[in-house]
């Protein structure tokens, strides 16, 4: 059984950092394209981040360029998201995804891409 379950999220203060994890059961990560997307408030729901399945490159909503950072450890078979210089407009609920097809390598930030999602965790940055 797939599941995802997203952890590290908290209240941080502007400039500050924090890590995500997303821990996979029920398949490898190593196996699939699995992303980090956002919903902060009133708003629809944004791609963050993506790693394809072999690792090779990370990709990034010029929102978070240069400010997060996605890896993945495939002992613990669970994708990170590392959050530095966060702002307030970083608040939101944080989900990571799971790509449908084994080694997709289509374009990261379409939804309809992405079979399973989990729970989600909440980023709070505010002083």
């Amino acid at each position: 059984q797939v599941q995802l379950v997203e952890s590290g999220g908290g209240l941080a203060q502007p400039g500050g950092s924090l890590r995500l994890s997303c821990a996979a059961s029920g398949f490898f990560v190593s196996s699939y394209a699995m992303s980090w997307a956002r919903q902060a408030p009133g708003k629809g729901l944004e791609w963050v981040s993506g790693i394809y399945s072999d690792g090779s490159d990370l990709y990034y909503a010029d929102s978070v360029q240069g400010r997060f950072t996605i890896s993945r450890d495939n002992a613990k078979n669970t994708v990170y998201l590392q959050m530095n210089s966060l702002k307030p407009e970083d608040t939101a609920l944080y989900y990571c995804a799971k790509a449908q097809r084994r080694d997709y390598y289509g374009d990261l930030a379409r939804f309809s891409e992405y079979d399973y999602w989990g729970q989600g965790t909440q980023v709070t940055v505010s002083s």
